[in-house]
């Protein structure tokens, strides 16, 4: 409350702004409706992504930013459940222009902690089959490693959740060394208790990399310094607010998730964009991460459906009045253009979306234990 507090207090939007708008998808075909670690059948699977891959493109061609480009998901596909066919399909719809595919991540569930060795060992190889045999991820100048964009399964990162759904304290070291360069895991309030009280923000993290949960404290990013310590945090909103949920009004939180109970709205987007999250010094350039599971059948018709199609429609039509110009981008896109605030770059910001990590090549490949291969070939 104390930060929440003091950001509405001194966080003021400007009339005119340029609004980059990223939705990280936590995408898991084999979700089920059962919840935990069941999945659904194989053919399943197959059915729901080939439902997506082929009604997105048919539904949101026409929804344009100011860029002319779509509005894109960034795919957070979990390492687990790595299926060769089912990531071949996702990443053709991917690189056709619908968006790019990061590491999702759900491992230390069932009461058995996971370890470092073998996170960093999954990590890798899960790492390196998106960007050697799928054409995926990025590359900073002209490093041969892959680099990447992160979400924790069950929000649990570097173990902040009571020592549960992960195990490994010093997990974001893992992930720096591994070629992370983001992540993008919070918020998670109010359904979780990963949640901490830095929000709203986009920093890099403020105690050693080591350490359990050292996200908790940061420093914020602001115009002028190059950032440092990677993987920088980058926050979607999270905010009060009074709405209508269920069949009553009353006071919630909104934590950016996009789902058929809460789906996309004018009401949420000047809520969203209320909590100002940018880099200090370029208060002009807003950034909004969304996040969602897309795989859900039951928040289909918000994320594929007339609801998020008459979002957009009225985001798009409305936005001159807002003094808005709007960028749809993926998560990598706006971690590049974060940068380039930092760095004091001017003008427009869609000059920026290849600014330090860019797609391209993938001419290398690490090894890692047969236990850990063998898990993402399952």
């Amino acid at each position: 409350m104390p930060d929440y507090l003091w950001q509405r207090l001194t966080r003021h939007l400007p009339k005119r702004s340029h609004v980059m708008v990223a939705m990280a998808d936590h995408f898991e075909p084999a979700v089920s409706p059962e919840g935990g670690r069941s999945r659904v059948p194989y053919d399943e699977q197959e059915r729901r992504l080939e439902r997506w891959c082929e009604e997105y493109p048919r539904r949101f061609a026409n929804l344009r930013d100011a860029d002319g480009r779509p509005f894109v998901h960034t795919y957070f596909y979990p390492a687990e459940q790595y299926d060769n066919g089912l990531l071949s399909q996702l990443a053709d719809h991917a690189n056709a222009g619908w968006g790019e595919i990061e590491v999702h991540l759900h491992h230390g569930a069932g009461g058995v902690a996971d370890t470092p060795e073998n996170t960093r060992c999954l990590l890798l190889e899960f790492r390196d089959l998106l960007a050697h045999k799928h054409s995926c991820l990025s590359y900073a100048g002209e490093s041969d490693e892959p680099r990447y964009a992160f979400v924790h399964g069950n929000f649990a990162l570097a173990n902040s959740y009571q020592g549960r759904a992960c195990g490994v304290d010093s997990e974001m070291q893992i992930l720096a060394e591994t070629g992370c360069y983001a992540d993008m895991t919070l918020p998670s309030a109010p359904f979780h208790p990963t949640q901490i009280r830095k929000v709203n923000s986009l920093y890099e993290c403020g105690l050693p990399l080591t350490q359990r949960a050292p996200h908790r404290k940061g420093t914020d990013l602001q115009r002028g310094r190059t950032p440092q310590k990677f993987p920088i945090m980058v926050q979607g909103p999270l905010l009060f607010d009074y709405r209508a949920n269920g069949h009553s009004w009353g006071l919630g939180i909104d934590n950016a998730a996009v789902t058929t109970a809460l789906p996309a709205s004018l009401h949420r987007w000047r809520k969203w964009k209320s909590a100002a999250i940018g880099v200090k010094g370029r208060p002009e350039w807003l950034f909004i991460k969304l996040h969602c599971h897309g795989m859900y059948p039951k928040d289909e018709n918000a994320l594929l459906g007339p609801l998020m199609q008459q979002f957009l429609g009225d985001l798009l039509s409305s936005a001159p009045q807002r003094g808005e110009t709007l960028h749809f981008v993926t998560a990598r896109e706006m971690v590049n253009i974060i940068l380039a605030a930092c760095d004091g770059r001017e003008g427009n910001p869609r000059d920026y979306r290849d600014y330090r990590f860019k797609r391209g090549r993938s001419p290398r490949t690490d090894s890692c234990s047969a236990d850990a291969s063998a898990v993402l070939r399952q």
